[in-house]
């Protein structure tokens, strides 16, 4: 028996799914309790250790997301939008802590974890890095400073495997812009561009998503009028900076009562 808290993986054999994998692993702080794939995957039956390439690890793969979840504290999901909603309702009934990195969620599908978030307590944000996280806070400063002299784009690169665009990092920087400017990103986001578009209009908070090769994660926020230019920049190089915010998310919901949390709660910004 151990007091560490045990930490399931959801989507075990991904990029991000193995990394989570690594980084339990590693830590000293928490154990990996369990690993879920998706009905039929050729892993499920399977050490994860094995599934890897590596050595066995005790942990069998399973599909039986609600068993592994009834033996941990903690289960960290970086899946799609519909599977990370039905993995909230069996975290809150399982009553474990759900931290959630899943990106592309529409607006209607994060209302739906809402009952979740009543019943347990879960941490969801489109970026899990400490970095990131300080320049969300440092857009809205610089937001709020700025009139709308001031064009604000937020400019986002990742790999070429990347589904969803504007990533989730974007869209937070967007919210954090709108925020500082007392305005609501819907009714300013300008999310694509193509052809006689016209002149950019006054206000506006612009999107441009750029996909290719490897890269990890790279995010400008860029604030331009005429004769000056202000750039918020991060960039990842390595994505176990995403796995380690995550597993501290994970950590940090030990000893809160239920409700929905993000990073900026995790991280005391």
């Amino acid at each position: 028996m151990t007091d560490k808290p045990g930490i399931v993986i959801t989507g075990a054999s991904g990029r991000m799914g193995q990394m989570l994998i690594k980084t339990v692993l590693e830590s000293d702080k928490a154990e990996l309790a369990g690993v879920v794939e998706r009905e039929g995957h050729d892993w499920i039956g399977q050490d994860v250790g094995i599934a890897m390439g590596g050595a066995a690890r005790g942990v069998i793969v399973t599909d039986d997301a609600l068993e592994a979840f009834s033996g941990a504290q903690a289960v960290i999901d970086f899946t799609a939008p519909e599977a990370t909603i039905a993995f909230s309702q069996l975290a809150a009934q399982a009553r474990c802590v759900h931290v959630i990195g899943t990106t592309g969620m529409t607006e209607e599908q994060i209302a739906r974890l809402q009952p979740a978030g009543r019943q347990t307590v879960l941490v969801r944000a489109g970026n899990m890095s400490l970095g990131v996280n300080l320049l969300v806070q440092l857009t809205k400063k610089v937001a709020a400073a700025l009139d709308e002299d001031f064009d604000i784009e937020v400019i986002e690169a990742h790999h070429h495997h990347k589904v969803d665009a504007p990533s989730g990092t974007a869209l937070m920087l967007g919210e954090a812009a709108a925020e500082g400017r007392g305005v609501t990103l819907a009714d300013v986001a300008d999310r694509g561009r193509d052809g006689m578009t016209g002149a950019r209009k006054s206000g506006d908070i612009g999107f441009t998503a750029i996909r290719g090769g490897d890269i990890v994660g790279e995010h400008d926020v860029l604030f331009a009028a005429a004769g000056e230019r202000i750039v918020l920049r991060h960039m990842a190089t390595d994505r176990a900076i995403f796995a380690r915010g995550a597993l501290k998310a994970a950590l940090w919901g030990q000893d809160k009562a239920p409700g929905e949390y993000d990073m900026i709660d995790v991280l005391g910004l």
